[in-house]
This record gives C-alpha cells, structure tokens and sequence, in this order.
C-alpha cells in the first residue's frame, strides 16, 4: 500500500492492526538525504537485537498519532527534524522483547538539514547507507526500502 498520508489512511492503519491481534504500534522512518541514501541507526551489542541496523523508529506513545510519534521518535534518536512526512511504505510485524505483538508502520520523512547533524541517543552509529549497505538490515526492512526506491522511481 503506497499512499500519501492522511488522516483516513491512519486510521485504516490502526483500525487493520487492532484486528489482527497487534498490542503495540512502532513507526519508522525512511529518511533520505540529497544524494539518496538513506540513515541507519546501529543498535547497541547489548541491546535487544543488539548489532541490527535499523531505520529510525520507535513506539507510539499513549494518545499520540502515528506521525506525532514518528516526528518525536527521529527527533530523539537523531537530533533531526522532520519536516514532512511523505508515503507510507507500508508495515511489518515483530515480537517485541517483552513478546508483544508489535506492528512497526513505515514512511518516507525528510528532515531539515540531514547533512552531519546527527545525534545519537540510543544507537552507537549511524551510517548514511547506499544502496549495497542497506542490505544490512533485516529483509523486513529491506522489503520497505525497496517500495521507497520504486516510488522514488
């Protein structure tokens, strides 16, 4: 599903997500730069997951919207700011470490100034991933940065 995003659509979203039994949302985020890489975040060792490279993501907070969480979550992992938000990439499912069922939702963002001004808060590194180096990070991912290269397209 490749569709701007609207208020209608993210309420699909959740809507689709509460039937299929997931307890805990997750947004991430495909954020290009002007040369069309994209940043990957580098969990820690002893992390859950620890040693995955990942696009910027994290949860939804109680009472927040999926694009309020995804605005937030760059800006605390990254120091970004994104300052829009472009198509939904579509989703994934995973156990989280405390083994709920976990839907992580993607979308294109953009950020200010994506130059060198990353911030790492919960990562130990960040890499601006060509296209050989995205293939580090799961096939999940790897599924959601193909439908952002066909849109980009």
């Amino acid at each position: 599903m490749n569709a701007p995003v609207d208020a209608a659509l993210l309420g699909d979203l959740l809507h689709a997500a509460d039937a299929d039994g997931v307890t805990k949302h997750v947004v991430g985020a495909v954020i290009p730069n002007a040369d069309g890489k994209v940043l990957l975040l580098h969990r820690t060792a002893d992390d859950y997951l620890g040693g995955l490279w990942e696009l910027p993501s994290g949860g939804v907070d109680a009472g927040e919207t999926l694009t309020e969480a995804l605005h937030r979550e760059v800006d605390e992992e990254t120091g970004l700011t994104v300052n829009t938000i472009g198509t939904y990439l579509g989703h994934f499912d995973y156990l989280s470490k405390s083994g709920k069922k976990t839907r992580q939702f993607n979308f294109t963002a953009h950020v200010t100034h994506e130059s060198d001004t990353v911030k790492l808060t919960e990562h130990d590194a960040h890499l601006w991933a060509d296209r050989t180096e995205q293939e580090q990070v799961s096939s999940a991912v790897q599924t959601i940065l193909a439908t952002w290269r066909d849109n980009a397209a």
